[in-house]
């Protein structure tokens, strides 16, 4: 690609998520790949340092507002009904990240708890300093144990866009004060298959099977909308890494980073606007989250922050 990423196109009936005990007599539902084949990152050893993700152990649990240590987030989160999807349009920018740490912008749906949680997610991350933005989608059925992973990395989502490689660099971003991009990601459940379909601009990316979930296979109880970013405190004070747009919510438009049109999907397979939404902010100080009231965007927040500061030791 023209940022430097390898992508292989290879045999969709090739892919990884047909190594998965539960699919492997699965039928697909149904830079470019040649019909039959898919584009997948190619991740080469010089690069899997570089490219790596948190630790499953590292993750929050769904359904538990206690940050796990080294995480911090701003979030809103909607609970305690029967969901069948969600849908976000997310600002796309690239905040500075330091010493291996990430930030996240994602949608969480979400069901089960403890060690049964399941979950699902996608969005767009920034991780290891590496100065790109990248899409991302994950996916666990055991609260982050033993099951899942990010992308393609191991078998469970079904990809069957020849458009779009999960992992790669989202271009363009937004500018402080200058002109402002997103993504439109819709999560909805195919009823009659069981499959959960991931959706971006509109466009039929892949499917997460119902099969490779227990609480999952069933419906959500649990959405999220919001921001996310590991903590390391290396140099013996917060970090400096940013989340959204590395600005406050206070700053708006063009400044600060947006999730607008959030929505879920009732039972009957309607979109609808949430009500009752939970604020989650670990540490305001640092990273904050306000509502936004524009006609014709539904229910829309601005959220993220510089990280370290005075107020933010």
């Amino acid at each position: 690609s023209e940022d430097g990423d390898v992508i292989d196109c290879v045999d969709i009936n090739k892919q990884p998520a047909f190594n998965h005990p539960l699919l492997k007599s699965h039928t697909i539902q149904n830079g470019e790949c040649p019909e039959g084949t898919i584009p997948i990152l190619r991740t080469p050893h010089s690069n899997r340092r570089r490219r790596s993700y948190p630790t499953v152990s590292q993750k929050r649990r769904a359904n538990d507002f206690s940050a796990p240590p080294g995480h911090e987030y701003a979030l809103v989160a909607l609970v305690g009904g029967q969901y069948y999807g969600a849908r976000a349009t997310i600002n796309v920018w690239n905040p500075a990240t330091y010493q291996g740490e990430f930030s996240f912008a994602q949608i969480w749906v979400g069901s089960g708890e403890g060690d049964e949680a399941n979950t699902m997610e996608v969005g767009w991350l920034v991780n290891n300093g590496e100065n790109k933005t990248r899409l991302f989608t994950y996916w666990t059925r055991d609260d982050y144990r033993s099951t899942g992973c990010y992308n393609l990395v191991c078998p469970g989502f079904v990809q069957t866009t020849t458009q779009i490689s999960l992992g790669a660099a989202v271009e363009p971003v937004s500018r402080y004060g200058a002109e402002q991009f997103e993504i439109i990601i819709t999560i909805t459940k195919d009823k009659s298959s069981g499959n959960w379909w991931l959706l971006m601009q509109d466009q039929f990316i892949g499917y997460w099977p119902g099969s490779i979930f227990t609480s999952l296979a069933d419906c959500s109880t649990e959405i999220n909308w919001g921001g996310e970013i590991t903590n390391s405190e290396f140099a013996g004070h917060h970090t400096s890494t940013q989340m959204g747009s590395g600005h406050f919510p206070e700053e708006s438009f063009g400044k600060a980073c947006f999730f607008r049109k959030i929505g879920y999907v009732d039972e009957s397979g309607n979109m609808r606007d949430p009500k009752d939404l939970q604020v989650y902010v670990t540490k305001p100080p640092c990273y904050d989250l306000r509502f936004a009231k524009y006609e014709g965007d539904g229910i829309s927040f601005y959220f993220g922050g510089p990280g370290y500061s005075d107020k933010c030791p």
